[in-house]
């Protein structure tokens, strides 16, 4: 019989990196390149070759049921030599031992395919390592025959089958699970069905939807159960992303229940993301073998804790920490590693829409279909638009040119001079002279510290600067800790300079320099493009155009309004249109808004929300109740407040008690909390939640007008009514609460106000 054809195919890179890298994890400074600069450093040393040189050669080969694939960075027919390219920053010989190992199986795989694909006995192979800041090379060169090659190749393979193996069997025990889950519940809640096909319809189809659904419906479950159930064939992986902890509790709940209900059936290994600074063992440590324990021998143990994983598919910060503490490995690059073979991975939007997201990095490599569930979308755009701004201080470069080493001074004094206005006319991009004052200077920096580190003499900075590293490494003993964090905004500005345009604006003041942006829509466009199907849901997605005009959505995007599951009469919306609350009014609002609020309150006695705009009006209303009405219960929240603070005012909150409880709009408490039932009937909006007049938004305005035609819209109506709508949805969770809702201004009568509000809104006008 012939042999059964490959059933299963891996990128040279993922072979590689399963199968080469030994020793520590090792993180020490090593500076990345973007994407954007490996290209174009890919490009100037290519251009250097000869002519009949090749580029992005495909080859492709087979070892069992096994087929590898992928693409070497040039071969030259003249010296008969395959290259593998790889661009870095400071000194070559400062990149970590697991890294080299890994190319240097890429280049001999590589030259063992070339080989058979030639039919020739042996060939030369090439490490090139180009620094992008001097535009040099290192050339590390050897020459081996096709049968040592093909050795190699055979052992890699051999290493990866019994693994591709267990994924063949569990793809398919996965995917015969999944056509036969059920929902776990007897029923689906009213507008949960017309949810749940929307995002069937969605992966089956290849499309992008944005559904707006009331909180109270069960969006989590709904969508997670017909994405599961359309995946067999379709789908490798589905990324769930939130914008909070409370989110990601929730998909692994219903997770859970969907596992339940299919009893005896294979598990979905389910993954959860956590922060680098949340999952760290030893926070006071270098990522390196030389410091942390859980980094030495990473590499060699990484196998068994991979493989031990797979006893307990439920993946959470917990059970990775667990698996991670028993094989004595570092509990984030554990979970960074099993992303690679999860099912379902839950995390943070900036593991697939960030510059350097680990999902989507993983996604394009390993060309999976990936479905992205996106989580209270509404919230993207300001996430977005934090990925893709950076900001430099010249001040900041002006300190450290004064305490830095000698071979630092004059780089970062000229970094500081780039980075101020050089007249009166502010210019309106990143200029050349800017660009080369940066790139200039952080290769200064890096040389300095990646000589250190080659020098052994490396130790992470302690704070909070392994947080802003991630993927940079440590820094040299005795480095400055803020001159370690300046070097990577620096690079994050250069980063995000290379792609600046008209959705962004670029801003120099006398003391810093910022790239802002306004727009994400380019950015996250080629995210939402590269997925399989993506669904965006939010209890606030109105007007529809907004989300569509700056999040970059495809064209086609289906867009859906579920109305809410219970009886609107619920609900009690009043507008309180006699009072202003503008800043210039709020003198004179206080007394009147006290006395609504106490009136109300006496009224019907319970727990309620009261909104306002800052925490200097928000204080003043505080204390003015306090001073007009002292028995009445109260508390506030505050500044910074820490988590530990935060559980304790929600926990205020009990069934059937009493009292107020003082928030900011859009702040923590604005959103993303659930008290249902008695625990809270009733909330008091005492602001339109517009954003504060200012240069910096009058700028954004101005680009919005540009762009969209509706600056003041898209700039301040729009966001400011959507924290009004998220902050008012905190009071209905269920078809069982009831409450009530208080609109506190005169601007709520306006019609261009009003059609913003829910429709199921059954709105009246009371005075104060």
């Amino acid at each position: 019989m012939d042999a059964a054809p490959p059933a299963y195919t891996v990128a040279v890179r993922a072979l590689c990196e399963f199968s080469a890298r030994t020793g520590d994890l090792d993180l020490r400074f090593a500076p990345s390149p973007s994407a954007q600069q490996g290209q174009a450093g890919h490009a100037v040393v290519t251009a250097r070759r000869p002519a009949g040189y090749q580029t992005e050669v495909f080859l492709s080969g087979t070892h069992g049921r096994l087929r590898v694939r992928g693409r070497a960075d040039g071969y030259d027919p003249a010296g008969h030599r395959v290259e593998e390219i790889k661009t870095h920053r400071g000194n070559a010989q400062a990149i970590p031992h697991h890294q080299r190992a890994l190319h240097w199986a890429q280049v001999r795989i590589y030259g063992h395919l070339l080989c058979r694909k030639l039919g020739c006995a042996e060939i030369g192979l090439a490490l090139v390592y180009f620094d992008i800041a001097t535009q040099r090379e290192t050339v590390l060169v050897e020459r081996q025959d096709a049968a040592s090659l093909q050795a190699f190749f055979e052992d890699a393979c051999a290493r990866f089958s019994a693994w591709a193996d267990l994924e063949l069997a569990h793809r398919d025990a996965r995917d015969a699970a999944l056509s036969a889950l059920r929902f776990p519940h007897a029923s689906f809640r009213a507008g949960q069905r017309e949810l749940a096909e929307t995002v069937y319809r969605a992966v089956r189809d290849r499309q992008c939807a944005m559904v707006q659904a009331p909180t109270g419906i069960g969006k989590t479950l709904a969508t997670l159960f017909p994405t599961l159930k359309a995946a067999p064939g379709r789908l490798d992986k589905v990324f769930f992303l939130c914008a909070k902890t409370a989110g990601r509790q929730l998909a692994l709940q219903a997770i859970d229940r969907m596992q339940a209900e299919q009893g005896a059936g294979p598990s979905l290994r389910t993954l959860e993301l956590v922060a680098r600074d949340q999952a760290c063992v030893h926070p006071d440590k270098a990522c390196h073998g030389g410091s942390c324990p859980l980094a030495r021998n990473f590499y060699d143990r990484l196998p068994a804790a991979r493989a031990a994983a797979l006893a307990e598919p439920r993946w959470d910060r917990a059970a990775v920490r667990g698996v991670a503490l028993e094989h004595a490995v570092c509990p984030y690059f554990l979970a960074q590693e099993l992303a690679r073979w999860s099912d379902v991975v839950i995390g943070d939007y900036h593991y697939y829409f960030d510059h350097n997201g680990l999902l989507h990095g993983l996604a394009l490599a390993n060309q999976w279909r990936v479905a992205v569930l996106v989580d209270e979308a509404h919230n993207v755009l300001e996430r977005g638009r934090g990925m893709y701004t950076a900001e430099l201080s010249a001040s900041e470069a002006q300190r450290l040119a004064r305490v830095a080493a000698p071979a630092l001074r004059a780089p970062l004094r000229a970094m500081a001079q780039a980075l101020r206005p050089a007249g009166a006319q502010t210019p309106q991009a990143p200029s050349p002279a800017l660009r080369q004052a940066l790139e200039q200077g952080t290769a200064a920096i890096a040389e300095h510290m990646a000589g250190a580190v080659a020098g052994g003499v490396a130790e992470q900075v302690p704070g909070n600067t392994a947080g802003n590293m991630a993927g940079h490494g440590s820094a040299p003993a005795g480095a400055d800790d803020a001159l370690l964090r300046f070097y990577f905004d620096a690079l994050r500005f250069l980063r995000i300079a290379d792609d600046y345009g008209a959705h962004s604006i670029f801003d120099v003041t006398q003391d810093a320099a910022c790239i802002r942006n306004v727009v994400p829509a380019p950015f996250l466009a080629p995210r939402f493009a590269a997925a399989h199907a993506s669904v965006l849901f939010s209890a606030t997605l109105n007007p529809w155009h907004f989300y569509t005009d700056t999040l970059g959505v495809p064209r086609g995007t289906v867009c859906l309004d579920i109305p809410p599951p219970f009886d609107p009469a619920r609900l009690a919306v009043h507008v309180v249109g006699n009072v202003s609350t503008r800043y210039a009014d709020r003198d004179g609002s206080l007394d009147i808004v006290v006395d609504l609020i106490a009136r109300e309150y006496a009224r019907r006695p319970g727990n309620y929300l009261c909104f306002a705009s800052s925490f200097e009006y928000l204080h003043r209303i505080f204390e003015r109740l306090r001073e007009r009405h002292p028995a009445m219960r109260a508390w506030t929240q505050t500044a910074g407040m820490p988590d530990q603070d935060r559980a304790a005012f929600l926990a205020r909150f009990q069934a059937d008690g009493q009292g107020l409880g003082f928030a900011i709009l859009g702040g923590a408490f604005g959103e993303g909390i659930d008290l249902p039932g008695t625990r809270l009937i009733g909330a008091f909006v005492l602001t339109l939640g517009l954003p504060q007049w200012n240069r910096e938004n009058g700028q954004m305005m101005r680009c919005m007008q540009d762009r969209f035609g509706q600056g003041y819209d898209y700039a301040y109506l729009y966001p400011g009514l959507q924290k009004v709508v998220q902050a008012a949805g905190r009071v209905i969770r269920s078809e069982t609460d009831e409450g009530c809702v208080y609109l506190v201004d005169e601007r709520f009568r306006r019609p261009a106000v009003r059609r913003l509000l829910p429709a199921w809104w059954q709105i009246t006008e009371v005075p104060a």
